[in-house]
């Protein structure tokens, strides 16, 4: 029974694989967004954390585990613009049979917006928001070292006088070897559809496949991350048309973008520092958004993101500070409330 799980996971995996896009292709974006100080100073969608912090479970479902009974995420994210989203997630212990239960909730406000006419004319204001709820669920296979786990979501869009609603499914499986402090993981994110769309027609939600390994080094208080995001569709990168060279003769050459090219744009690097302690250091690398925010001759720091976290009694708080390019910057606060 446990091979067939295995096979039903993996084939399940590979079949969605080809059916997704990135960038503008789908709706529903707000549901890959960073959910928590502590995802985002790693540089985003690290989904191999295994320990007390619920918030985790809401990007891999396979990361919900007893150590997360009765604790309480909250998270608050001041993005681009006047873009504000948030983030909540607890797990319970229901008993030693069902395990834990996990629910949570996305949300993110767009803000507000003048309105225009086709002639210019000014209209009303308007604003849009969008939100997901969900509930999971993790299960360790028997006799094994694999965790599997899955999230349904319901989803509401209201944009302007448009609205959507959706129902999307995430499936994960871990592999926790603890001798080694090693976490193995691969996530099928967004799988579902719109219910209602905002007209009439039903629009792709943004499925994502992410995989991710990270440990702690052995006498070293460091746990470093390497995580392969969007790896439903290899081409990734594009060519900039600010990077074209232009010879004497007015002659253009588009940038080249090579199999090394695509290969980073996927990758992102992160590291914990004194991860189990009350005080922790996180730094992250996101070599995609590095290279395309990236200013060319000059120095932005784009894709880096760093941050720390402090535990008191009870509660611990998160700060993380993630640079997108010279003009745009992102904080990330949050708030892990114990309430046993």
């Amino acid at each position: 029974m446990n091979q067939k799980v295995l096979f039903f996971i993996t084939s399940l995996l590979l079949a969605t694989s080809s059916i997704a896009q990135i960038g503008g292709r789908s709706t529903y974006q707000f549901l890959n967004l960073v959910n928590s100080p502590r995802q985002a100073a790693l540089g985003g969608k690290v989904v191999t954390n295994y320990d007390y912090d619920p918030t985790q479970g809401l990007f891999n479902p396979a990361s919900i585990n007893p150590e997360m009974d009765n604790q309480l995420s909250l998270n608050y994210t001041n993005y681009i613009g006047d873009v504000n989203y948030g983030t909540a997630a607890y797990a319970y212990l229901w008993d030693r049979r069902t395990q834990v239960l996990h629910v949570g909730a996305n949300y993110v406000n767009y803000g507000n917006f003048a309105g225009y006419d086709e002639q210019g004319n000014a209209t009303d204001s308007f604003s849009g928001s969008e939100v997901a709820l969900s509930v999971g669920h993790a299960r360790n296979i028997a006799f094994t070292d694999f965790h599997v786990g899955g999230n349904l979501k319901i989803i509401s869009s209201t944009l302007e006088n448009y609205s959507s609603y959706g129902v999307a499914l995430d499936i994960g499986v871990m592999y926790v070897y603890e001798d080694w402090d090693l976490n193995i993981t691969g996530v099928a994110r967004n799988l579902g559809t719109q219910i209602k769309p905002y007209e009439t027609q039903i629009e792709n939600l943004p499925f994502e496949l992410i995989f991710g390994i990270s440990q702690t080094l052995e006498n070293i208080p460091i746990r470093w991350h390497f995580t392969l995001e969007n790896m439903q569709q290899w081409n990734i990168a594009f060519a900039n048309p600010n990077r074209a060279q232009v010879d004497l003769e007015g002659n253009v050459t588009d940038e080249k973008i090579n199999f090394i090219d695509n290969a980073f744009r996927h990758m992102i690097l992160g590291i914990e520092i004194f991860p189990e302690s009350g005080f922790n250091l996180r730094l992250g690398y996101n070599l995609r958004r590095g290279e395309e925010l990236r200013i060319i001759e000059k120095r932005a720091f784009a894709g880096l993101s760093a941050g720390f976290s402090i535990k008191f009694n009870y509660l611990r708080l998160s700060y993380s500070y993630s640079k997108y390019s010279s003009a745009a910057t992102s904080s990330f606060f949050g708030l892990n409330i114990n309430l046993q």
